[in-house]
Formats: C-alpha cells, sequence, structure tokens
C-alpha cells in the first residue's frame, strides 16, 4: 500500500478514516493490526481483502493493482486469494461443520468426492477430525472458530484476513485459535489479524499499530 486513503462522504460530512497509509506485508507474515475503536481498523482490513477501494493511493496484490478495478475482478480476487475469518464466525448454522468447509470449494465448482476430502482434511488440521459431521449449532463457541478458519482455507488463499477472530471467545479458547494461526503462519501461511485484545500482539511476529486512521507505529518482534 502506497500513500492509501480512504474518505467516506455521506454528502453533509466527510469522514477521513484512512490518511496516506504506507504498508508492506511480506509473504509469510504474521501480523496484528491494533488500535482502539474507531482507529480504522476494519476499513483497513476491508481495503486489504478487497472487499472495498481506496479513496486514493496504490494497492498492489501480489504485483497487481487492485485500488481502482470494477467490483467484478475484486470479487474474482477475493474467492481466489483471501480467507476471511470474522468474530461471528458466519457459518451456516444447521449445515454440518464439513458443509460449511465445503462451500466455498461448491462455488469454486471442485467435484463431490475432491471437495469432501480436502475438507475432511482442513477439519483434521484445524483438530475438528472428530466432529465433522456436527451442525454449526452443536459446536461450541472455539470449534465454530475453527470450522471457520477451515473454511478460509479451502481456496489456498495468499492471505488469511482475521477481524477480531477471538472477540466472541473465553480466554481459553481464544488462545487455542491464535496457536492454531501460530502453527498456520509456521507451515508458511500469510496471516493478518485485526484485533483490540491485548495478548494478540505478543504472539505474533510483527504489530503494526492504527491511531485516528494513521499508522503510528510498525513494530517487530524479535520471535
Amino acid at each position: 500500500m502506497r500513500d492509501i486513503c480512504k474518505v467516506y462522504d455521506t454528502g453533509k460530512v466527510k469522514v477521513e478514516a484512512l490518511k496516506e497509509i504506507n504498508l508492506e506485508i511480506q509473504h509469510g507474515t504474521f501480523a496484528a493490526i491494533i488500535g482502539a475503536s474507531g482507529s480504522g481498523k476494519s476499513t483497513l482490513m476491508n481495503l486489504l481483502g478487497c472487499l472495498d477501494v481506496p479513496t486514493a493511493g496504490v494497492y498492489e496484490f501480489e504485483g497487481e493493482r487492485v485500488d481502482g478495478l470494477h467490483h467484478n475482478r475484486l470479487a474474482e480476487i477475493r474467492n481466489e486469494r483471501v480467507g476471511f475469518v470474522f468474530q461471528n464466525f458466519n457459518l451456516l448454522p444447521y449445515a454440518t461443520a464439513l458443509e460449511n468447509v465445503e462451500l466455498p470449494l461448491v462455488f469454486k465448482g471442485v467435484g463431490t468426492k475432491k471437495r469432501r476430502a480436502l475438507a475432511l482434511e482442513l477439519l483434521q488440521k484445524v483438530g475438528l477430525g472428530e466432529r465433522t459431521t456436527h451442525l454449526a449449532v452443536e459446536l461450541s463457541g472455539g470449534e465454530m472458530q475453527r470450522a471457520a478458519i477451515a473454511r478460509a482455507l479451502a481456496n489456498n488463499p495468499s492471505l488469511i484476513l482475521a477481524d477480531e477472530p477471538t472477540g466472541n471467545l473465553d480466554t481459553k479458547s481464544g488462545g487455542e485459535i491464535i496457536d492454531l494461526f501460530e502453527d498456520l503462519w509456521r507451515h508458511g501461511h500469510t496471516i493478518l489479524v485485526i484485533s483490540h485484545d491485548p495478548s494478540i500482539p505478543q504472539r505474533t511476529e510483527r504489530v503494526i499499530h492504527l491511531q485516528d486512521g494513521m499508522l503510528t507505529e510498525n513494530s517487530k518482534h524479535p520471535h
């Protein structure tokens, strides 16, 4: 990202959500983006994940400029290259864990047998091998988030974006989710966790601070 700005113009008032953001994320990074409510974290996540485009500035995702792309192309990039993990899991409640993980593969047109095998493999990877046939509503919060992470991995994304992934979990379950992210990172995944949970930056290799729409610090941990 180079000189990225995002302005929300309601007609009556203009809100500058992000101001001249300069940010470079290398493949294989595990970073926390932290900041208070209203600091611009969600706006930054939406831009990073190609859910929205900036008002000004240049954003290159794996060498492709995406800052001015049509929403159809942005949707393709999201589906192919970004795995999202949200605070409220966003699972289909009356579908099984397996069916939830299969969903991105259904949209991609992957055949049933191949799709099922991959979904099973991913559920085992996140520690849900015994819970594949349980409905989402029958899973605990921590298990639902694991299923959501497995689903985010289904399209083998370049980037995993997690928005407050521990926000609805107790401390123990939240810690286990960060353990899982750390394990995925050690296996080569690029993971950005947007959060105001103070325990998360202690676990990541890089911490990006946002304050009032600006990057205030970009500290790296020896890890």
